[in-house]
């Protein structure tokens, strides 16, 4: 259930910080504030709309600059005094150019590593644009398109064949070595994670409005 604007907690300058996140990568992409006004013109042009704190104004992100950031959702956290703003951007978050404000390591565990998809995706097209001797990477892509293709059709075999013998260890391992050479492919052809998270959504809300139809009827 939505809450009303007038149940989140602003503080006594009359702010709520709001964090905002890439819809499709999950990457934090700054930390601005918001006040009543900023907020109900962000949710009224499903445009981020900030309250500058050094310039004392409303601030619509992107007005100036074309980066604007086209709202998905707006979450509260359990106290009501601070927002996850879910965006799609167009174009870099920060005023330095780059996509995320958040670009300077300050602690990084030896033990624990992030993993997202867009990293893999990354390591994959550097292994591309600058080949590494002894990568399989590498090898796949100097070997070509067939050799790529010829790999994806062994993988999706190994699925189906640890699928049909309901192994579940064995299906997510074979799952894992498909969706890499799955994305190998996807830099072969020049595909990006971005445009297939597009093309699901478009379906989504597709099949969202044949079950409306449906009901309907």
């Amino acid at each position: 259930m939505m809450i009303n604007i007038d149940e989140l907690k602003f503080d006594d300058k009359g702010l709520i910080p709001a964090i905002v996140v890439d819809a499709v990568t999950k990457r934090v992409l700054t930390l601005a504030y918001m006040n009543k006004e900023s907020l109900r013109i962000s949710m009224e042009k499903e445009l981020t709309c900030f309250w500058s704190r050094s310039r004392q104004e409303l601030w619509l992100k992107g007005e100036t600059s074309g980066n604007y950031q086209h709202i998905v959702s707006i979450t509260a956290d359990c106290d009501k005094d601070a927002l996850v703003v879910m965006v799609e951007p167009e174009g870099p978050a920060c005023h330095l150019g780059t996509t995320s404000c958040f670009e300077n390591p300050v602690y990084q565990s030896e033990e624990r590593h992030e993993f997202s998809y867009e990293g893999l995706m990354e390591l994959i097209k550097g292994r591309k644009t600058d080949k590494k001797e002894g990568s399989y990477t590498t090898y796949l892509f100097e070997k070509g398109l067939d050799k790529i293709l010829k790999k994806v059709g062994e993988e999706s075999t190994e699925v189906i064949i640890a699928a049909k013998a309901e192994d579940r260890n064995e299906t997510v391992y074979e799952i894992a070595d498909l969706a890499y050479h799955v994305m190998v492919l996807m830099i072969e052809a020049g595909i990006s994670l971005e445009d297939i998270h597009r093309e699901l959504a478009s379906r989504h809300v597709i099949d969202h409005k044949v079950k409306q139809e449906k009901m309907t009827k």
